[in-house]
């Protein structure tokens, strides 16, 4: 199992959550918060002194539903929103608006292949095939059509989807956002992930004296990263 090089003390935990603290689900809606699970969390997050974060691709109100009163921070949508401690206001950045006409044709293309779906977010979408494997040879056709890079987009391929994000806005960004504030400021980066989108978190935490990890590379699903987790909860695996 891993060992984390160094105490509690000097660490700051940032993490993944779909696949990473929860196994994947048919729909983004029906994930299942495993038992234990918060528990961990919060000694957790007492023993980093508050230095905890959940750092997503969902907006931050479905973390709230999930995980409520649980991190320090989150930050949502890749970085796209981001509340730096509890019951602080959001930060939104300025971001280009997804044309209503590629909008309109995603849902059109999602509703010709049942069980494909698009996930709304503040500046982007998510066009999903999980349900519908069928339907990702028709969103990457249409997808392949829009000028995305002119109109500040970029497309990222995630698990069975693929994304449409804001030029620019990734997590490792979002990483190194929250670790210049406190509680997490002077500490060093603990990442773990699970998607393509996540490497940049990962690159992120080790660049900054951390250390990053992506399932299943280095763990082989989020239930061994669970067991780990709790692990550390409990004082084992850390450190000097």
């Amino acid at each position: 199992m891993i060992q984390v090089p160094f105490s509690p003390s000097q660490a700051a935990l940032l993490l993944d959550f779909d696949g990473t603290l929860v196994d994947i689900a048919p729909t983004p809606e029906s994930v299942r918060v495993p038992d234990g699970l918060t528990d961990d969390l919060l000694r957790l997050r007492d023993m980093l002194d508050g230095a905890l974060a959940i750092i997503t691709g969902r907006p931050i109100a479905q973390i709230d539903h999930f995980l409520p009163g649980i991190p320090y921070a989150v930050a949502g949508e890749h970085g796209v929103v981001v509340r730096p401690a509890p019951e602080q206001a959001l930060r939104e950045r300025e971001l280009p608006v997804v044309p209503a006409h590629w909008v309109n044709a995603a849902e059109k293309t999602a509703s010709d292949h049942p069980g494909a779906s698009i996930e709304h977010k503040k500046a982007g979408m998510v066009l999903h095939y999980r349900r519908a494997p069928e339907a990702e040879s028709a969103f990457r056709e249409l997808t392949s059509a829009w000028p995305v890079e002119s109109g500040g987009f970029h497309l990222q391929d995630a698990q069975m989807a693929i994304e449409l994000r804001p030029l620019g806005i990734d997590k490792g960004m979002a990483l190194q956002e929250l670790m210049a504030e406190a509680p997490f400021k002077g500490r060093r980066p603990l990442f773990v992930g699970d998607d393509v989108t996540d490497r940049d978190g990962v690159r992120a935490a080790n660049q900054m004296g951390g250390a990053g990890w992506l399932i299943p590379d280095d763990f082989p699903d989020a239930a061994t990263f669970r067991r780990w987790l709790h692990d550390l909860s409990e004082g084992r695996g850390w450190g000097a």
